[in-house]
C-alpha cells in the first residue's frame, strides 16, 4: 500500500452533507478547504449595505452560511467548536486553483450527473496528478462520472459514500470506478477505518450500493406490510425499535427525521434502475406515501410527516400520529403486544429473535413476514451487490444503526428456521444457502480463537473476517478468556498480562456487585497480572450508580448501610488510582455520575471520541459521592499555579458539577477538566478502543509502573471560597434561577470543594475531602426533595442524569 498522508482535503459542496464531511475531517485534525458556488443574486441585506456581486463576502455567502448553520445544528457535527478553525471557506471560481495543494478532493454537489461531470472537468484542470478524488454520491453509477477524464484522474477516482450525519453514522462505502487503482481502494479502506473511525465497506457499483439498497428495501417492505396487516404507525415503531436492536426512532420516526422525499427519491431510483430485482414491485410507493409526498408531509423539515407536533389551547404540546386509513392526524395510541411482554426479561437482543418469530399474536405474524422477506432479499443480493455476506451486515449496522445485520438475525433465529419462514411466505431459498446447509454448516458466522469467521460462498468454507487484528471483541473472548464472573461483571484475560473488567449489569449501572467485581479484578491483577483495563462494549459505558439501591436505603433511613455503601464506592475509585498496577478506563457513549468518577480516578483514560462524560448527580438532588467532588477540587488546585485568580479556577470546576455539564464529545471533556491533556487519549474508532487501552496499560507496566503516593498537598481556599459561593447561590435563588433545594445542594458542594470553613487557605489530603464529600452526600439523601427526584427517575426508568 502507498505511504499516502492526508494533511489537507478539499470538499466541493457545502450543503448539509458537505459541511458535515468537512467538520468530521476537521474533527480528526485535517485541514479542510470547503468550496461552493458563487451566488447569482444579492439579498436585500446585501443591497442595503451597498455590496455587489463582486464583493468577497457575497461571493462566499453560500459556503459561509451553510457552514455556520451546520455548526449551529444539533447534534453538533464538530467535536469542539475550536476545531472549526481548521476549515477554510471559499468559492469555486476564485479558489478552485487551491485544490492543487490538497491530498484528497471530495465532491458533494447536487445529485445530478451532468452537474457532477462539469465539476470534475473543472477539477481535473487544477488538481495535482496523484491526488485522490472521490464522489459522495448516494446512488449515481460511479462508472458514468469519470467518463472523459484524464487517465490519472480515473486511476485515483472512486465513490466514497458517507452517511448523514457524517460524524455519527459509521458506514463509509467505497465504490470502485472502472479504472480505479487497487492501491487507492486499499488506502481508503484503511484510512476510513483507522482515521475517520468508520466501518469501511467496499461495495460494487450497483444502484444505491449496499446500505441504501437493503435499507430502503427494508423500509419499503414495512410500508407495504402496514397495509397488508392493517397496522398503525405506533405499532410498527414499537416492533421495529429497541426491542430488535434498532434505534428508538424505529421506522416512521426515522423517515420523518431523514425526510420522506429523500426516501422516495432513493426508492424511485432503485425501482427504475434494477428492473431485474425480483422484488422490484416493492419499491413502488403505496398510495398513502404518494399522498403524503404530494401534500409535502415530508417529516421534520415540513413540520409534519407520520407524526406532527401541535400546540393545545392550554399551551401544552402534543405529538399526534397520522392515521394511514383516514390520512388524518389523531392522538397517539399506545401499542401493546403479548409477544413483546415475553421478551422483557431477555436483555440480549439476539436471544429475543426466536421468541419474536414464534409469537402467537399480530406481532409474531409481523416478525415472521418481515424477517422472511428480509432473509429472502439479502440472500439474492449476493453476488449482485457484494460477494461477501458480512458486508451486508456491516453496512446495516453502521449505516442504519441496527445492532444485528440480516444474516446475524438469521443466525439468531436459526438458519433452518429462517428457511422455514421464507418457504411459508412463498420465497425460494437461494442455491448457495441450500448448499451451505446440506454441507452441515448451520450458521453464517462462527467464532474461533477470539475472531469472527464468515461463510465464504465461493470457497464453501468459513473464512476469517478481515480487519479484526486491531480489535478486541469481548463477545468473542468472554467465555474462553473469562477468569472471574459475578452478577455485575466479567473479568477477561486480554493477554500480555492485562486483565479487563467488563460491566454486565443493567445499563451498566454501578451497584455492589460491580464494585465487588472491580475490587476482585484489582486483587487478581496485583497478584498475577501486570495491568487492568476497565471497559465494555455495551451501548453506554455506565449511566451511573444504582439509584434504586440509594433510594431504598434512604427511604428506610439505613444511614449506616448507606454510609458504608458510599465509602465502598469511594474506596474502590481510590483503589483504581492507588493500586500497584496501572489502571486504564475506556469510557464511551454515556459515562455519567459514577461512571465518570471511575474515569476520573484511572491512571490513564482511553476515551472513544463519542463519549458523553459528566458528573450529573445534581439532577437527583445530591452531589457526586464516589470521589467526584473531591477530585474536581483536587484538579482545580492543580491549576492554581498558573495564575493568581484561584477562586475563578475553582468556580469553573464547581460549575461543571453544579450545572451537571456533560461533554458532547471526548474532546469537550478536556475543557471540563475530566480528561487531562498529555495524559489521556481519544480514539476515533470505538472498535479499536479496548485494544488501544490494553496497549497503554501494557506500555505503563513495561516502563516500570510505580504505585503513586496518596495526595496530602491539595490546596483548598476555605472561607474565602465558601463566602463567595454562598453569595452566588443566594443571588441565583433570589433571582428565581434555582430553587431552595438547588441552593442547598450547591452550598453543600461549595462546602466540600472549599475544604470546609477553614479560616484560611490550607493544604489537605484526599481522605479529608472524601470524608466531607460523603457527609454532604448522606445529608442530602435525607431531603424530601431528593427522595422525590430519585423516585421519579426510578419510575421513569431514567439513568442518573439531569
Amino acid at each position: 500500500m502507498s505511504k499516502r498522508r492526508i494533511n489537507k482535503v478539499a470538499v466541493i459542496g457545502s450543503g448539509i452533507m458537505g459541511s458535515g464531511i468537512a467538520c468530521h475531517f476537521a474533527n480528526i485534525g485535517v485541514e479542510v478547504l470547503l468550496l461552493d458556488i458563487v451566488p447569482r443574486e444579492l439579498t436585500d441585506k446585501e443591497k442595503a449595505k451597498g455590496l455587489t456581486l463582486e464583493s468577497k463576502v457575497v461571493r462566499n455567502r453560500l459556503v459561509n452560511d451553510h457552514l455556520t448553520n451546520s455548526l449551529k445544528s444539533k447534534p453538533s457535527p464538530i467535536y469542539h467548536l475550536d476545531f472549526a478553525k481548521r476549515i477554510t471557506t471559499g468559492n469555486m471560481e476564485d479558489d478552485i486553483a487551491k485544490v492543487k495543494d490538497v491530498d484528497w478532493i471530495i465532491e458533494v454537489v447536487i445529485e445530478r450527473l451532468d452537474i457532477k461531470k462539469q465539476v470534475f472537468e473543472n477539477l481535473d484542470k487544477h488538481r495535482t496528478p496523484g491526488t485522490l478524488i472521490t464522489s459522495n454520491t448516494s446512488g449515481i453509477p460511479i462508472k458514468f462520472m469519470s467518463e472523459g477524464r484524464s487517465d490519472d484522474f480515473q486511476k485515483h477516482f472512486c465513490g466514497t459514500h458517507f452517511f448523514n450525519p457524517a460524524r455519527y453514522l459509521d458506514l463509509f462505502e467505497i465504490i470502485p470506478g472502472p479504472k480505479t487503482d487497487q492501491d487507492v481502494l486499499d488506502f481508503l479502506d484503511s484510512y476510513g477505518e483507522k482515521f475517520l473511525g468508520k466501518t469501511t465497506v467496499v461495495a460494487k457499483d450497483t444502484p444505491a450500493f449496499i446500505g441504501n439498497r437493503v435499507g430502503t428495501f427494508s423500509i419499503m417492505s414495512l410500508f407495504h406490510t402496514v397495509e397488508e396487516l392493517g397496522m398503525t404507525v405506533e405499532e410498527v415503531d414499537k416492533l421495529t425499535g429497541p426491542v430488535i436492536g434498532r434505534p428508538k426512532s424505529a421506522t416512521f420516526r426515522t423517515v420523518d427525521v431523514v425526510g420522506l422525499d429523500t426516501l422516495v427519491h432513493v426508492a424511485n431510483g432503485i425501482r427504475d434502475n434494477v428492473k431485474d430485482d425480483e422484488r422490484n414491485e416493492l419499491f413502488a410507493l403505496p398510495n398513502y406515501i404518494d399522498l403524503m409526498n404530494d401534500k409535502k408531509w415530508l417529516g421534520s423539515k415540513t413540520g409534519q410527516g407520520f407524526y406532527k407536533k401541535i400546540k393545545n389551547e392550554d399551551g401544552s404540546s402534543e405529538i399526534q400520529t397520522l392515521d394511514l386509513n383516514t390520512m388524518e392526524y389523531r392522538a397517539n395510541k399506545r401499542a401493546s403486544f403479548t409477544t413483546l411482554e415475553l421478551t422483557k426479561s431477555i436483555d440480549n437482543v439476539a436471544k429475543r429473535f426466536p421468541v419474536l418469530v414464534n409469537g402467537k399474536d399480530k406481532a409474531g405474524e409481523f416478525f415472521r413476514k418481515n424477517f422472511a422477506g428480509l432473509f429472502a432479499y439479502v440472500q439474492n443480493r449476493i453476488p449482485e451487490i457484494t460477494d461477501e455476506l458480512y458486508k451486508i451486515d456491516d453496512a446495516m449496522r453502521a449505516g442504519y444503526g441496527w445492532e444485528h445485520g440480516p444474516f446475524q438475525i438469521w443466525d439468531a433465529v436459526g438458519v433452518e428456521k429462517g428457511i422455514e419462514l421464507m418457504k411459508a411466505e412463498g420465497y425460494e431459498v437461494a442455491s448457495w444457502v441450500s448448499e451451505m446447509v446440506s454441507s452441515g454448516k448451520n450458521s453464517f458466522y462462527t467464532v474461533k480463537e477470539g475472531s469472527t469467521f464468515y461463510y465464504d460462498i465461493p470457497k464453501k468454507e468459513f473464512v476469517k473476517k478481515p480487519g479484526q487484528d486491531g480489535f478486541i471483541i469481548l463477545d468473542n473472548i468472554r467465555e474462553s478468556k473469562q477468569v472471574f464472573k459475578n452478577s455485575g461483571v466479567v473479568v477477561e484475560d486480554l493477554g500480555d498480562g492485562i486483565l479487563n473488567v467488563e460491566f454486565r449489569s443493567k445499563m451498566n449501572s454501578i451497584g455492589g456487585d460491580v464494585l465487588a467485581g472491580l475490587n476482585k479484578a484489582i486483587d487478581m491483577a496485583e497478584k498475577d497480572f501486570a495491568g487492568l483495563v476497565v471497559s465494555n462494549q455495551g451501548k453506554n459505558f455506565s449511566v451511573g450508580a444504582n439509584i434504586g439501591m440509594i433510594f431504598m436505603m434512604a427511604v428506610e433511613q439505613e444511614y449506616d448501610e448507606l454510609n458504608a455503601a458510599v465509602k465502598y464506592f469511594q474506596d474502590t475509585c481510590m483503589r483504581l488510582r492507588y493500586s500497584s498496577i496501572p489502571t486504564v478506563v475506556a469510557p464511551h457513549a454515556m459515562t455519567l455520575g459514577g461512571g465518570c468518577e471511575m474515569t476520573l480516578h484511572a491512571d490513564r483514560v482511553v476515551a472513544a471520541a463519542e463519549s458523553y462524560i459528566g458528573l450529573v448527580e445534581f439532577g437527583v438532588g445530591v452531589i457526586p459521592g464516589g470521589g467526584g467532588s473531591k477530585e474536581m477540587a483536587l484538579r482545580a488546585s492543580e491549576t492554581y499555579h498558573k495564575d493568581d485568580v484561584e477562586l475563578n479556577r475553582l468556580r469553573e470546576y464547581f460549575l461543571a458539577i453544579g450545572m451537571a455539564k456533560v461533554s458532547t464529545s471526548a474532546y469537550e471533556a478536556y475543557a471540563l477538566g475530566i480528561l487531562k491533556p498529555g495524559k489521556d487519549i481519544v480514539v476515533v474508532n470505538k472498535n479499536r478502543q479496548i485494544a488501544a487501552a490494553k496497549e497503554v496499560a501494557k506500555f505503563m507496566a513495561d516502563q516500570g509502573y510505580t504505585k503513586p503516593i496518596p495526595r496530602t498537598d491539595i490546596k483548598v481556599l476555605g472561607k474565602q471560597a465558601l463566602g463567595a459561593f454562598y453569595v452566588g447561590t443566594d443571588q441565583m435563588n433570589a433571582g428565581k434561577y434555582i430553587s431552595d433545594h438547588d441552593k442547598k445542594i450547591a452550598n453543600k458542594l461549595a462546602y466540600v470543594m472549599a475544604g470546609g470553613d477553614l479560616s484560611e487557605a490550607s493544604y489537605v489530603s484526599e481522605q479529608y475531602l472524601l470524608d466531607l464529600e460523603r457527609e454532604a452526600f448522606l445529608s442530602l439523601t435525607g431531603e424530601r426533595k431528593t427522595l422525590e427526584r430519585l423516585q421519579h427517575m426510578i419510575q421513569k426508568g431514567k439513568p442518573l442524569r439531569n
